[in-house]
């Protein structure tokens, strides 16, 4: 049996997911039915032919990326009701970094993106505050000593 990593996304990231995975079939099927260059040009292979197998692989291997996100994929239920007061995935939460505050979004780390208030559950920041309440402090050494204060947790409704 084989442990399959899961991957934890919220609805918008699971649509464009599925979104990405149904463009790029199509776009396999379009260059698939076609017809494909010659293998041979004289008698070297045939440029052509060689980039049109390139862009076939990585079309392939990026469709077989998606569907085994697709059948490992976890959707994020964000609710207060789960553990109330505490920081899970889907939570957004204010902190108090060094007298400065900011805010961002728990998210699994195929929606993480810092610079829009996204941040992965497995970072070193995202994991610490896991499972934490509001007015604890929480210490993280990555690479620096930061302490982040846990100001206040929303839920966004699922």
């Amino acid at each position: 049996m084989t442990n399959e990593k899961k991957f934890y996304l919220t609805k918008e990231g699971l649509k464009r997911i599925e979104k990405e995975y149904r463009t790029l079939k199509n776009l396999r099927l379009v260059k698939t039915r076609g017809e494909a260059p010659k293998i041979w040009e004289s008698e070297d292979l045939n440029p052509e032919y060689l980039s049109f197998q390139e862009d076939l692989n990585l079309l392939e291997s990026r469709i077989s990326e998606l569907e085994n996100v697709l059948s490992n994929a976890c959707l994020i239920k964000t609710s207060s009701r789960e553990k109330p007061g505490t920081i899970n995935l889907g939570s957004t939460v204010e902190v108090e970094i060094d007298g400065v505050k900011d805010e961002f979004t728990i998210v699994g780390t195929l929606e993480s993106n810092p610079g829009l208030g996204k941040i992965s559950n497995e970072s070193p920041v995202g994991c610490a505050l896991l499972g934490h309440r509001v007015g604890d402090e929480v210490v993280v050494s990555s690479p620096v000593k930061t302490n982040y204060k846990i100001l206040n947790i929303r839920y966004q409704k699922s």
